[in-house]
């Protein structure tokens, strides 16, 4: 069983919650790793603002000489005012506005990622205006298995993402045709929290095919662009603070093909900030059912939707209490019956006052967070900095 986690108890108990606190060693080592384990094989990094896009998590994230992949022309802007150079910054998605590939242009970012022949020629047409050529890459729908929650599966042909493989050879006749184009990669990203590494395998597989459909067109681009998507350990987070980053980049290094100069890249986002968050609450009330009793805090799905969304597992953790272990559903205070935390969550006995940690949220945690019920957005602490 895992542990508990070390909190500045004394010190924690004295910050209005909710709110999130982050361990600023733990996303140190956890870089630390990364650059390590990615160093041995000359991979680019590129960290993906969607997990968490905290000011001070992507300064020092930038620290480490990481790049950026955005999804918004708001990523893009907050990766360049974090420091990121423009010559490390990708910007993915379906959907992008005119003003966002605008304003990707004007800065000359690395790369587009481009989901369609339809978003190719607006980007071809903006870049024109300005008298520039926009570096992009094609994301592939590779229409590979992703062991994880369907609405985090983004590689398989009934999702949204990317082109399809049957459209492949048509949409890369477009880029070479465009006049303010330029193609240099090709880009991939099967899904997010993926721990069984043969799913890479399958991805890895499926790009050394499409490298040598453009080898019988004597096409070689500079860039591959495999994604993100390791996951974490939600279960066990004291345990396994550091995903296993060298079987990962040791998996697409022993099994992807990679040509004379070309460069591989990854946009994880997870696996980076996602072990050193955690969400902190306050128990309001120790409420008796007929049945079970409920552990009700003052933190809802407005500072942490994933249980709500996803119905995720976060590990919780009643650190301020030694009593024996109970079982409570651990729920917040939002007007909406789907604001559970979780049930029969075993903590040490609780009661008013307590403070509860729930684990594992430095991703997909503050960056979601709403102000439905008009309530207040958390704010954030840091461990070096309290």
């Amino acid at each position: 069983m895992d542990q508990k986690g070390t909190f500045p108890v004394a010190k924690l108990a004295q910050l209005e919650t909710p709110y999130y606190y982050y361990d600023t060693e733990v996303l140190h080592r956890t870089l630390q790793t990364v650059t390590s384990e990615a160093g041995k094989y000359d991979f680019h990094v590129h960290y993906a603002l969607k997990a968490n896009a905290n000011a001070r998590i992507l300064n020092i994230i930038n620290s480490y000489g990481l790049g950026a992949d955005c999804v918004s022309g708001g990523e893009v802007r907050a990766a360049l005012e974090a420091g990121f150079p423009a010559s490390k910054v990708v910007f993915a998605g379906v959907g992008k506005a005119d003003w966002e590939i605008k304003f990707g242009l004007e800065h000359d970012i690395f790369c587009f990622n481009v989901e369609s022949i339809p978003e190719l020629e607006v980007i071809n047409e903006l870049a024109e205006a300005q008298g520039k050529v926009a570096r992009i890459a094609l994301r592939i729908n590779p229409n590979v298995q992703a062991d994880t929650h369907h609405y985090i599966t983004t590689g398989k042909e009934e999702n949204k993402f990317g082109i399809a493989l049957c459209d492949f050879d048509k949409v890369v006749d477009v880029a070479i045709k465009a006049k303010n184009i330029k193609l240099i990669g090709i880009h991939f990203h099967i899904g997010s929290q993926i721990l069984e590494l043969n799913n890479f395998a399958g991805l890895c597989s499926r790009v050394n095919e499409l490298q040598d459909q453009l080898a019988k067109r004597n096409i070689t681009l500079e860039h591959i662009n495999v994604g993100g998507g390791l996951g974490i350990d939600y279960h066990y987070p004291t345990r396994n603070p550091i995903p296993d980053f060298a079987d990962y980049f040791k998996t697409f290094k022993s099994m992807l093909k990679l040509r004379d100069g070309q460069t591989l890249h990854f946009e994880p986002g997870r696996s980076i900030t996602g072990q050193c968050g955690n969400l902190i609450t306050k128990v309001l009330y120790i409420k008796e059912g007929v049945k079970k009793n409920f552990a009700v805090v003052d933190a809802g799905f407005t500072e942490l939707i994933r249980p709500a969304l996803y119905q995720a597992y976060h590990k919780i953790e009643n650190i301020t209490s030694e009593a024996p272990v109970e079982k409570y559903d651990v729920v917040g205070p939002i007007c909406e019956s789907s604001d559970c935390f979780g049930k029969d969550v075993e903590l040490n006995g609780s009661k008013r006052g307590d403070i509860i940690a729930l684990r594992s949220a430095g991703a997909y945690g503050e960056i979601m967070a709403s102000q439905y019920n008009l309530r207040k957005l958390p704010k954030a602490y840091f461990s070096d900095l309290i």
